[in-house]
């Protein structure tokens, strides 16, 4: 998601409070009032069943590698062209910060039915959030919607990591410490449930951004504008010692005056794949661990390509944003796989 988050939280206060004042204005007069019965508790609203086929706007063309006038440039040869997913992950809107977990098998992404739409608006329509999909006979299924708020109440959800039953996510809400947090969900009896802040430490201390936690559990890697950095966001590393996040170490190895964010892991810990700016669109870059340091960064795809994300056999998963007349018209998810 990249809107501004300040927005946003402006417009979940505003109807925060609209909704604390319409409460008061509808109370009964200070006449005192008689004891009654407790009220019966009422089931919650039912979920919005709106699909993102529904909400698209009537305008919208599907975009395909054929019209793309900017498409996304293989710069290794270790990789395949890469290829959009199909049809049950991609639509005409936008499909962006995908998430593929380690066996391949499971893909989280965020959608939205326009990416030019506000994010007051995104709070509203009943179908911007993250969705998951699951391969099915080695073909992606239908995506369902993720649901990390209680039905009725309003949150902005996206920049999903999961590992094991916890899924991290970044979403403004009521209970924020910042426009924007990092909170924590857990997966059971079928549904993601008991979403949590994930503290003041990391959300105020530390002010992470977009996060990938190793495989081991023990150092997580995020995106921050924080002091110390070397322009635009870089990335940084907080270790845990004894159950407790470390202060931040900046990865200078791969960090530039530019833009360096939305770090990813591979399982065996070796390889930072992230996102930096190369002539004046995202692209890919790899950095891989030589004697226990990160090695000099290498361009793997450009030419708006971001926020990659690898499963075990290699294959690369990423967002590349179809741009017309300087203007964003529709975001896929792509696939690069080794040769």
């Amino acid at each position: 998601m990249r809107q501004s988050t300040s927005i946003l939280y402006l417009v979940i206060m505003v109807v925060i409070l609209t909704a604390a004042s319409l409460t008061a204005c509808t109370g009964q007069s200070a006449t005192p009032q008689q004891p009654t019965q407790a009220p019966t508790q009422q089931p919650p609203p039912p979920r919005p069943q709106i699909t993102r086929e529904q909400s698209l706007p009537a305008t919208a063309v599907k975009m395909t590698p054929d019209m793309d006038s900017l498409p996304p440039q293989l710069q290794s040869d270790e990789y395949e062209n890469p290829v959009p997913l199909g049809l049950n992950i991609n639509t005409a809107g936008a499909e962006d910060s995908a998430f593929v977990t380690p066996d391949g098998d499971t893909l989280y992404f965020w959608f939205t039915p326009d990416p030019n739409i506000p994010p007051q608006k995104q709070l509203l329509d009943d179908v911007t959030g993250i969705y998951v999909a699951k391969k099915q006979n080695g073909d992606w299924g239908q995506a369902q919607r993720v649901w990390l708020q209680d039905a009725g109440e309003l949150s902005l959800d996206g920049c999903e990591f999961v590992q094991g039953n916890v899924m991290w996510f970044c979403t403004a809400r009521q209970g924020n410490y910042r426009d924007m947090d990092m909170w924590t969900a857990e997966f059971k009896d079928g549904k993601w449930t008991n979403w949590q802040n994930a503290g003041k430490k990391l959300n105020v201390d530390y002010e992470i951004g977009e996060m990938h936690i190793t495989a081991d559990g023990n150092e997580l890697y995020f995106h921050s504008g924080r002091p110390g950095d070397k322009g635009g966001y870089d990335i940084w590393v907080t270790k845990k010692v004894n159950g407790e996040w470390q202060s931040p170490e900046n990865v200078e190895a791969v960090n530039t005056p530019d833009m360096e964010g939305w770090p990813f892991i591979t399982q065996d810990g070796n390889e930072l794949w992230f996102l930096r700016i190369y002539m004046g669109s995202p692209a890919i870059f790899r950095s891989e661990k030589v004697g226990g340091q990160w090695s000099q960064p290498e361009l793997i795809i450009s030419q708006f390509a971001g926020e990659p994300s690898l499963d075990s056999e290699g294959n690369i998963y990423f967002t590349h944003h179809f741009y017309k007349d300087n203007k964003m018209i529709e975001a896929d998810i792509y696939v690069a796989r080794p040769k």
